[in-house]
């Protein structure tokens, strides 16, 4: 008897994860400026359920590639691992003075340094003490979802049956604290796509070097 009852208890959790899974639902969505899509615009989605994130089991990484960081913009999740490798054929000095988190990877070339654990959420801004006009952004959450806008300015997530507060986050956004919010529910239905048309500051760097990699060494 007693096998008998932990057979159903086992097949009724069964049958509760798989409820689960047929009610998520995949929401995608898109970001124009002008009609123009924004490449890297980060999204988050945090539900009434107490569901924690999925972190990465390896470092993530943020290049150096033509005196620039690549990717400019990196979103991820409270407690995970940064990765600075530099590509260039120079040295770089990263730094940060954010309060999220602070800290400095003094000059180093090829080999990267060991990753930086970002454990506070919140936005941190890089920069280089070689090159001024190098600017990043990594982007610390602690919402159980997150993602960003790939070069057409698409972006997806897929969400269990729940009501969701959606947070839009791009470093230019024209909005109190760059961000723009939306409220979603998700149910078993497929979702219709969302299209947000936002608009962005002009910004301008001094000290940014020509487009093209001449190797000019007044930039080196």
């Amino acid at each position: 008897m007693g096998s008998g009852l932990n057979f159903s208890r086992l097949l009724g959790v069964s049958l509760f994860t798989l409820s689960l899974n047929l009610s998520a639902a995949t929401l995608t969505g898109v970001v124009k400026n002008d009609d123009e899509p924004v490449f890297e615009t980060v999204i988050t989605a945090v539900g009434t359920l107490k569901t924690k994130p999925i972190l990465a089991t390896s470092p993530r990484k943020m290049d150096q590639r033509h005196r620039e960081f690549v990717s400019h913009i990196l979103a991820i999740h409270a407690g995970e691992s940064v990765l600075f490798p530099n590509s260039d054929n120079i040295q770089h000095h990263i730094y940060s003075f954010s309060p999220a988190n602070s800290f400095e990877v003094q000059l180093y070339k090829d080999v990267a340094p060991k990753p930086i654990t970002f454990d506070k959420a919140g936005i941190v801004v890089l920069g280089c003490n070689i090159h001024d006009w190098m600017v990043g952004y990594v982007y610390v959450s602690d919402a159980p979802y997150v993602t960003q806008t790939n070069e057409k300015g698409e972006w997806s997530l897929n969400l269990p049956a729940d009501d969701y507060t959606l947070t839009l986050w791009h470093p230019n956004l024209d909005t109190p604290n760059n961000v723009q919010v939306q409220q979603v529910k998700i149910t078993a239905e497929k979702p219709a796509p969302l299209e947000h048309k936002i608009t962005l500051k002009t910004t301008s760097r001094t000290g940014k070097p020509p487009a093209e990699d001449g190797g000019n060494s007044l930039y080196q």
